[in-house]
């Protein structure tokens, strides 16, 4: 316990036969509850887990029978941390990068009150380039930018960080069904969480590369897909938190900017394309597409700007 606060920690496993019994006998003692999500792997995964169980009383296995992605097992661990009766609930990933030494700071703010969310921030590190690998580290850089102006947490980084805790009250007034369920459940789970005006925190953590670990992200596909993934979000961010919960002009700002902005793009390619088949374009017209640029990105930045103002406080 932290705070005489009862703490679970989800650890979400496919396929991680060699690195899950030494990522659970990192754990310690301080966790009251350890919930293993095994993701319907077809290695020994599954096993693994339950011979820990049988040697730690504190570990529950919950197998899936299908594989649901790395989101799907987490709120499957979530659930059950509720049923439990978890006042802060940890995720970890049961590939062992995951300092069990942080797991106290990131619960400790939770635990207190002080914020609903906790996120291990493996950036904060002057050693981040160093430890990361590279193309690693600027797919993160990439996604966290994506991620500040889709979540509207623009003091966040390491958007792609895993390793969360997150108070009861929060995680009961979430609607879990409609997280996102694989790779990108984190960057949806800020999406969601701002809707709900969640104070959350970056906690420094060290990065830990080359223990064995496998990685079959692919940053040519997963890049596009989370950016799609943080398009939609944005949008039903802006939706539900400033129309139908509260209202903010802010949402007038960004829908200009971005019609200003694709209208300015969009006259621009076309007057290239004419002016490449010999015909000249006209003054009024060169005029008009430069002020629809120009307005298009002062309204998208003053609609950035309200929108930090707006959540300046949740931190």
């Amino acid at each position: 316990m932290v705070e005489e606060k009862r703490i679970a920690v989800v650890i979400p496993a496919h396929e991680e036969e060699a690195l899950l019994s030494a990522t659970l006998k990192g754990i310690p003692e301080l966790v009251d509850r350890i919930i293993v999500v095994d993701d319907a792997s077809k290695d020994g995964t599954l096993a693994r887990a339950r011979e820990a169980a049988t040697a730690d009383p504190r570990i529950e296995v919950l197998p899936r029978d299908r594989n649901g992605g790395v989101g799907a097992a987490v709120v499957s661990g979530y659930r059950r941390a509720l049923e439990d009766g978890a006042d802060v609930t940890v995720v970890m990933n049961a590939d062992n990068q995951m300092d069990p030494d942080d797991l106290a700071h990131i619960v400790l703010p939770v635990a207190r009150g002080e914020v609903d969310y906790a996120k291990a921030n493996r950036l904060f590190t002057g050693q981040a380039w160093q430890l990361i690998p590279h193309s690693r580290y600027l797919g993160n850089a990439v996604l966290s930018l994506w991620t500040k102006i889709a979540s509207g947490y623009w003091h966040v980084a390491d958007a792609q960080s895993g390793y969360t805790a997150i108070g009861r009250r929060m995680l009961e007034l979430l609607d879990l069904d409609d997280l996102y369920p694989r790779y990108g459940f984190p960057n949806d789970m800020l999406v969601h969480l701002n809707v709900w005006n969640a104070k959350v925190r970056d906690v420094p953590s060290r990065p830990i590369y080359g223990v064995g670990e496998r990685s079959g992200i692919k940053l040519r596909k997963v890049i596009p897909a989370i950016s799609w993934l943080l398009f939609k979000g944005f949008w039903w961010r802006m939706w539900q938190k400033y129309v139908i919960r509260d209202f903010h002009p802010l949402v007038f700002f960004y829908v200009f900017g971005l019609i200003s902005l694709l209208f300015g793009l969009g006259l621009g390619i076309y007057q290239i394309v004419i002016k490449a088949e010999g015909y000249a374009a006209t003054a009024g017209v060169v005029v008009l597409i430069a002020l629809l640029l120009l307005f298009g990105l002062l309204f998208t930045l003053f609609a950035m700007w309200f929108d930090m103002e707006s959540n300046k406080d949740l931190r």
